[in-house]
């Protein structure tokens, strides 16, 4: 019988654990040329909005292979369906349905960066939102450094409130509601900018040296949460996916500037094949494309602990 999570599945409190180990393996198979991930493929549905399809997967020993498919429809509720096979049983592992999973995934993305792009000793972080994004990036950031203290500004006061209250529950540290952006990341050692917003939320003079900085937000020439000043203050500019960077309908925000032609691959820098800090000054920054069909490989490892069948090597 096949197994179907939901998003209550994924409300545990290992999920994140257990995606952010998924990301891991997938940005080193990434590295060696055995993860299967081409840019998100889009259908328009005359105006009434696409259906956005990817596919992801490993090729050599236990390969998988799968597809995710989410909506851009109006609608009150939007969910996505990730289905998982064994590329060599052909045996269908599983189904994940819901709207969790994708945010699980990016939030374990954004860990993965910080695990290998900020100090090893940092203790202080920065949120600039309060949204799915923020927490789920909140989150992974927790459980890959040891983090004290935590700020979150979002634009309504009961917004960051409610998130603080949450987070700090969740997570069992304190998390604090100010009322500036800048104060929310002036003494961060971590800063996660997950908004919506179409022009930048913070200034590079903000910033103290040696922060590492994860933007999640939009991120094209026309609409962008960061601006231009904090890619010239960064030592090391990655991203997840530069494929998609290429691929998106506007061009990426650095496009154009002296920058672009310093944004590498986070999958190196997993696999050890490009540095990242020669001194603890540095700054660096993780623009977050979505590595697509990397939710294949996160909703195996989810499918396995429920009780799924990991595909034989």
């Amino acid at each position: 019988m096949t197994i179907i999570l939901s998003d209550s599945d994924l409300d545990r409190s290992t999920a994140m654990q257990i995606a952010i180990e998924a990301i891991e393996e997938a940005m080193v198979a990434r590295s060696a040329g055995a993860l299967v991930s081409p840019p998100r493929h889009s259908v328009s549905f005359g105006g009434k909005g696409d259906l956005v399809f990817t596919i992801g997967g490993t090729i050599g020993e236990g390969s998988i292979a799968g597809f995710r498919v989410y909506e851009t429809f109006k609608g009150l509720r939007h969910d996505q369906i990730v289905a998982v096979w064994s590329a060599k049983t052909a045996e269908l592992q599983g189904l994940v349905v819901g709207s969790r999973l994708g945010d699980i995934r990016t939030g374990a993305i954004g860990g993965i960066a910080i695990r290998h792009m900020s100090s090893s000793g940092v203790r202080t972080a920065g949120v600039i939102g309060s949204g799915h994004q923020a927490r789920t990036q909140l989150e992974a950031a927790a459980l890959v450094r040891r983090l004290d203290h935590v700020r979150v500004f979002s634009r309504h006061e009961q917004n960051r409130r409610t998130f603080a209250a949450e987070m700090e529950q969740r997570l069992g540290i304190p998390v604090e509601p100010v009322d500036t952006p800048r104060r929310a990341v002036s003494e961060a050692d971590i800063v996660i900018c997950a908004t919506t917003s179409r022009t930048p939320v913070m200034e590079a003079a903000w910033l103290k040296p040696g922060v590492h900085i994860n933007t999640i937000g939009p991120k094209t020439v026309d609409e962008h949460e960061l601006g231009l000043d904090i890619a010239a203050a960064a030592h090391v500019i990655a991203t997840d996916s530069l494929e998609q960077t290429e691929a998106y309908k506007a061009p990426f925000f650095l496009h154009g500037s002296p920058d672009a032609v310093r944004l590498v691959d986070l999958a190196a820098i997993v696999s050890g094949r490009l540095p990242v800090r020669q001194a603890h000054d540095q700054t660096t920054l993780f623009c977050s494309a979505g590595l697509a069909g990397t939710e294949v490989l996160v909703a195996s490892k989810l499918l396995a602990a429920c009780g799924g069948k990991v595909p034989a090597a």
